[in-house]
């Protein structure tokens, strides 16, 4: 018996040192995530950025070129009225009574107003033209700088990454190694603490006579549970589990 607590007692000891070493190497690899800081971020907000302008581009490109069609077809739409009006006015020449003639007079008048009406949306629809322009080369330029912004930006985050990526795949790979000496629920546990936790911190050493992570103060009974190390304490503010300061 005596056998089988000593085995279990160091069993709970070398999980509590795992954990701890665990918490110190992921520690380690928030602090080198932290020193990117936000470029990722800003790198994928521009990203997201310019494939709007773009997308806003192509789409006034599109309302341009259907304008641009617009104006060529009552450009043709005229011709055809003035073609209409010559052949309506030599047949007026031919026409054997007076009914004739103002039937045809009205056609020529509706042809002359189609004219009129037709010339007056091509200059209003120029001015649309002229104006979609204006936003396509705004928005252009728009997109320039944002392109601009997003190489500088890359070239940071790039720079940040290839000075801290080895450290990090170091780091990462001791990180696997420590979480496969604890069992499954446990790192379950410690990970679900450090999503929950602002700074990470899922284990936690006593720091004078209070939870190193909320800082409440904790019973010197527990303080001598944790101590001894024989089982696993958490936090009963914070639920951060518990370790002695000598670790």
């Amino acid at each position: 018996m005596a056998e089988t607590a000593k085995q279990k007692e160091v069993s709970v000891a070398e999980k509590l040192d795992a954990l701890f070493d665990l918490q110190k190497i992921d520690s380690e690899i928030d602090r080198i995530r932290t020193v990117r800081g936000e470029l990722p971020l800003e790198v994928q907000d521009l990203e997201d950025e310019i494939e709007g302008i773009d997308t806003r581009v192509k789409n006034l490109q599109e309302e341009l070129k259907n304008t641009e069609q617009e104006v060529s077809d009552r450009k043709n739409a005229m011709k055809d009225a003035e073609i209409a009006i010559q052949k309506y006015k030599e047949q007026q020449k031919n026409v054997r009574n007076n009914r004739e003639y103002e039937s045809l007079e009205k056609e020529i008048e509706f042809q002359t107003l189609e004219i009129k009406l037709h010339d007056k949306k091509s200059k209003e629809t120029k001015t649309t033209i002229l104006e979609l322009k204006e936003k396509i080369e705004k928005e252009k330029e728009n997109l320039d700088l944002r392109k601009s912004d997003l190489n500088i930006k890359k070239a940071e985050l790039d720079e940040i990454v290839n000075e801290t990526k080895k450290e990090e795949e170091v780091l990462l790979e001791k990180s696997n190694k420590s979480k496969a000496k604890i069992d499954g629920r446990l790192v379950f546990a410690y990970n679900r603490l450090r999503e929950n936790a602002k700074n990470g911190l899922a284990v936690v050493s006593v720091d004078r006579d209070s939870c190193g992570g909320c800082f409440n103060k904790i019973p010197p009974q527990r303080q001598l549970d944790i101590q001894t190390k024989k089982k696993i304490i958490v936090c009963e503010h914070c639920g951060r589990i518990l370790v002695p300061a000598d670790l």
